[in-house]
């Protein structure tokens, strides 16, 4: 039965990840959105699919990537369809999440059940959104208020939702197509009325009039979108916007290829003819392919990275293996030995999916694993599964699973809450965006904070074991002291390795090897404090139990370089900077802080050692 252990394992996984894999088919009415989400666009400075944007779009607006209406679910593609195409209905949409009090009241609304409001229940108070927005947006973040964090984020919701109505058509456009046929028309009688003018002759007013209101139009079109979803051709190595492409007519009539296509595509979304429009959409997909394969690969590449969504279907995974390793606890010994092989495949599939998509980050944004806040959180937990399953390859006693796993999971829940600010993906922070030296800097401290990370989940299960149950036998507290041992020493290489390696980047990019910045202060304290743990056992001076202390504070140390340098809100380094996760970090520093003290109480006092099992004061 155990050699069928993994098999059985993977073939649950993969039926698991199959539906989300599978291309979902098109709505009641027919509209291919999974073919559009497929189209490329640039927003954002870079090029991304349009089901991309459409996530990220959503997902800072509304805080979900799907949207609820009248009891039915809305796909973030299918939304954006909607407000790029089909204003009226968009703007009748709960889509806008306000949730605070005295935003609510700056309208005179009182807090309820709903959180969600639409367009056109905000219309009446823009004036005031955009006053105080305005002026919220001028006050330093550290320093903000929750009145105008959430003031300022409604601002800025309405703002990327405006941007994106006006990307495409001009709203209140009902058919794009007819009116660029008739711009067309004009242009010959129009450009040669413009001309006649600057020369100083005599010209056809109202032919000059027309095209001129036309020209207006189409430019505040290009003025007022974001988003560019037409390639570069030969005239122009920028890509258009549909404004820019529609202004390029030449005086011959001649489009550039894709601008009629989305006049014609967002007509017969409008007019809702699904055979149409699917037809328009293959047609842009076709074209693109032809003229750019590479980046078609690419997009395509990431509309099934966000489809499959690797690291949300890796929590349930670390869950799962974390539920097993406990059990396997619990249960009898030839039960419990089968849990716990359980455990480790699972973690191992989940490690092997983690990868998977980090390796599809790295391809999508051709730069290494750790480029910012989100990134780091899921390199650490992906480290710490990785030296988790490593100790349990030792050891075989669940521990290193139990640890990774909850490590795993917690740190995917914290890249979940960094996504919501938008595109994980974006443009690098100009501190980021340098040579080798950083990057090979930023990845080994980041393992440095995965094994310290562990450390301290170590040591947790040490004291909880012993304080609060009767498993802490002698093997397993050997066993768990030499665990964190290592994985200090571990901690200690990559941490000095990686803070030097960041010494050198700095002395090429800002001229100084160290500067006492808040950042390289927090990794320094991290180098010294393994010092000081491995010195004081090598010493003597603590025992097993000081060395679990001394690992919970470690963690201390390591979330505040990790992220509390980040909220100081000064220094090289502060380009991170999240006032909501203060709180969360607090609350961290504040449990670790009872649990050293917990394990202060004298061990007599404790469960496991009250039966004489382990030696008080263990070596």
């Amino acid at each position: 039965m155990k050699r069928w252990i993994p098999w059985i394992t993977t073939l649950v996984v993969l039926a698991w990840l199959y539906p989300a894999a599978r291309s979902p088919k098109p709505g009641a009415d027919g509209i291919d959105t999974t073919a559009f989400g497929n189209l490329p666009v640039q927003a954002g400075g870079r090029i991304k699919p349009f089901d991309t944007l459409a996530r990220n779009s959503l997902l800072i607006i509304n805080g979900k990537q799907v949207l609820r209406q009248d009891g039915e679910k809305i796909s973030a593609t299918r939304w954006l369809l909607d407000v790029m195409f089909d204003a009226k209905t968009a703007d009748d949409q709960d889509v806008f999440l306000i949730h605070n009090p005295e935003v609510l009241g700056l309208f005179g609304w009182q807090q309820g059940e709903r959180k969600r409001f639409s367009h056109n229940e905000l219309r009446p108070f823009m004036v005031q959104i955009d006053e105080q927005g305005r002026q919220a947006a001028e006050v330093e973040a550290a320093q903000r208020s929750a009145y105008q964090t959430a003031v300022l984020n409604l601002f800025n919701s309405i703002s990327l939702y405006q941007r994106l109505k006006n990307s495409v058509r001009p709203e209140g456009v009902e058919a794009l197509s007819p009116e660029i046929d008739e711009y067309v028309a004009k242009v010959p009688a129009g450009f040669k009325a413009m001309m006649a003018r600057n020369a100083g002759k005599e010209y056809d007013r109202e032919a000059l009039g027309s095209f001129s209101r036309m020209v207006s139009q189409y430019e505040e079109l290009h003025g007022s979108g974001f988003l560019r979803p037409i390639p570069p051709n030969d005239d122009n190595p920028e890509w258009y916007t549909v404004g820019s492409a529609i202004l390029a007519v030449g005086t011959d009539g001649t489009l550039v290829p894709g601008a009629r296509t989305y006049a014609e595509m967002g007509d017969a979304f409008v007019a809702g003819d699904a055979e149409a429009f699917n037809k328009h959409v293959a047609t842009q997909a076709e074209s693109f392919q032809q003229a750019e394969p590479k980046t078609a690969s690419r997009t395509s590449l990431e509309f099934l990275f966000n489809r499959v969504d690797p690291f949300y279907r890796s929590i349930g995974l670390y869950v799962l293996a974390f539920l097993l390793a406990c059990g396997s606890w619990l249960a009898s010994r030839p039960a419990g030995a089968v849990l716990r092989r359980s455990a480790f495949y699972v973690l191992l599939l989940a490690l092997v999916i983690q990868s998977l998509g980090l390796l599809t980050r790295m391809y999508l944004q051709g730069r290494p694993p750790v480029t910012n806040l989100y990134s780091s959180a899921i390199f650490i937990g992906w480290g710490t599964a990785l030296i988790g399953l490593l100790l349990e390859r030792i050891y075989k006693d669940g521990i290193g699973v139990a640890c990774a796993s909850m490590i795993g999971f917690i740190t995917l829940v914290i890249a979940n809450h960094l996504a919501s600010s938008g595109d994980t993906l974006e443009m690098l922070q100009a501190v980021l965006d340098t040579n080798i030296w950083l990057a090979t800097h930023v990845v080994v401290i980041t393992l440095g904070y995965s094994s310290m990370f562990l450390a301290g989940m170590l040591a947790i299960i040490y004291i909880v074991r012993g304080v609060f149950s009767k498993s802490l036998t002698r093997e397993v507290d050997i066993s768990l002291g030499r665990m964190v041992y290592g994985v200090t020493c571990f901690s200690l290489l990559f941490s000095f390795v990686g803070t030097v390696l960041g010494g050198i980047w700095a002395d090429q990019s800002w001229g100084r090897f160290w500067g006492w910045d808040p950042k390289e202060n927090g990794a320094l304290l991290i180098v010294l404090w393994c010092a000081l743990i491995l010195h004081a056992r090598w010493g003597g001076y603590i025992r097993r139990r000081g060395l679990m202390i001394m690992s919970l504070f470690g963690g201390v140390i390591t979330s505040f370089s990790w992220f509390g340098v980040n909220m100081l809100g000064v220094g090289l380094h502060s380009y991170g900077f999240m006032n909501k996760a203060f709180p969360w970090l607090l609350g961290f520093i504040l449990s670790q802080l009872v649990l050293m003290a917990i394990a202060a109480i004298p061990q007599k006092m404790w469960r496991s050692f009250k039966k004489e099992e382990v030696p008080v004061d263990s070596e």
